[in-house]
């Protein structure tokens, strides 16, 4: 690989340099946490970076296996007292994992090029995938399969993912909600919903309530069907050329300057969503619009909180309520006072502080796909503090922690609904 090509060796040095190596960082890292290992360590992957920006180290099998057993939580972003940018540093070093190929194998890039290049590049295959699953799981095919024992014919690692397999909602997020939502009353404020591409096929509903408490907030909501991958997905696995396609879709189909805001209702896409500009800072033609689609791009909690939410009439009996924190919700937007904000605002909702709140629960995008041990060890730590403040409900604000601590809970025989937040106030209006 030449320099030019080189992603580590082609960021500003400053960014690379930036560590102090104190290691605050470490007690809040999972992976150093259950293993002790230094390589394991936010400090310890930065300097293999530097490294490799230097020179000093040529990029390797083990280099990149240790870019993937990184979560990508940021805890160590909140941590640092210097401020490194982890997150801009680890989405680097894996798309220089990539352009390297030392992880290469014909089994990996097929997965790769059929779920990353194609199924995902592409909103209408996707919704075209839920739907044979869809169909697959009301005709009752798959619970047949699974009475029957016949899963235990398989391997036992695809064993453990066919158990993984999500519900496909009814209908997606273009069929339960109208292109434009008018604002409940007097509007205050014109704003785009993004539904997401794993959120429109399994939380479909959740991007329906959204839209309906955006509406009883004085939002008239636009929601345009056949919207693309926020990109999230590709800059995280190092397809940093795919994430910058998408990012320009985005910009196209959401111009910037037409909304007061820009909604997402997704942790870790709204991660990314928010740092467009810096994704396309080599293309000066859309650099003006990347920094107002920054600057718009809020998680529903967020907004709410800023334009001051209308809370519901008290019209339901008393739960218990806790709240895991989404890694790149809390770590990477820094929103973690508005969810509970929401929750506080529903009449009757009493919200029980969760210990570790802020740890991350193992799914960390496709993390429990690709590294099952690691992720199952986090939801056992994590379930374990769901069940022991007693709530009879977990609330969470991204589709992946949704996913797993269904999972983990579903597993433990827990009868624990786990619901996002905005969901919960959308229901405390309905009944009000």
């Amino acid at each position: 690989m030449t320099a030019t090509a080189s992603h580590l060796k082609g960021l500003d040095y400053s960014v690379v340099q930036q560590c102090m190596h104190c290691g605050l960082c470490l007690p809040t890292c999972p992976t150093y946490d259950a293993t002790k290992l230094e390589r394991n360590s936010p400090r310890g992957r930065i300097a293999l970076m530097r490294a490799i920006a230097d020179d000093r180290l040529p990029v390797t099998p083990a280099f990149g296996e240790e870019m993937y057993f990184c979560l990508g939580c940021l805890a160590c972003m909140t941590a640092c007292p210097a401020g490194v940018n982890y997150a801009e540093l680890f989405e680097h070093a894996r798309a220089e994992v990539e352009a390297s190929g030392v992880l290469d194998n014909p089994r990996r890039e097929g997965i790769r090029k059929a779920t990353l290049e194609w199924l995902f590049m592409d909103h209408g295959r996707l919704q075209a995938a839920g739907a044979a699953l869809r169909l697959w799981q009301d005709t009752g095919l798959q619970g047949l399969v699974r009475s029957s024992g016949l899963t235990r014919l398989l391997p036992s690692r695809l064993r453990e993912l066919e158990a993984m397999t999500p519900e496909v909602q009814p209908r997606f997020s273009d069929e339960i909600i109208p292109p434009v939502l008018p604002a409940v009353g007097t509007r205050r404020f014109k704003v785009a919903l993004l539904t997401g591409c794993a959120q429109d096929l399994i939380f479909s509903n959740v991007n329906r309530d959204t839209a309906e408490v955006l509406a009883r907030n004085g939002c008239e909501v636009h929601t345009p069907p056949n919207q693309s991958c926020c990109g999230s997905l590709h800059a995280h696995n190092g397809e940093w050329g795919l994430a910058q396609d998408l990012a320009r879709r985005n910009l196209a189909q959401f111009p910037p300057a037409e909304y007061d805001a820009i909604i997402t209702n997704a942790g870790g896409c709204g991660s990314h969503l928010k740092h467009y500009h810096k994704l396309l800072h080599d293309d000066p033609r859309l650099a003006h619009a990347a920094r107002q689609w920054d600057d718009r791009v809020k998680d529903v909690a967020e907004w709410l909180a800023e334009i001051g939410i209308i809370a519901p009439a008290a019209c339901q009996p008393e739960v218990a309520v806790t709240y895991h924190e989404s890694c790149h919700l809390c770590h990477g937007q820094k929103v973690s006072s508005q969810p509970r904000q929401l929750l506080r605002s529903i009449p009757n909702l009493r919200l029980v502080e969760l210990p570790e709140a802020s740890w991350c629960c193992g799914s960390a995008g496709i993390y429990n796909l690709t590294q099952p041990e690691m992720a199952g060890r986090l939801l056992g730590r994590k379930v374990d503090h769901v069940l022991s403040t007693g709530a009879s409900v977990v609330a969470t604000g991204n589709p992946g922690c949704l996913l797993q601590v269904m999972n983990g809970l579903r597993e433990r025989g827990a009868n624990v609904r786990v619901a996002h937040p905005v969901t919960l106030l959308a229901e405390a209006y309905r009944n009000g």
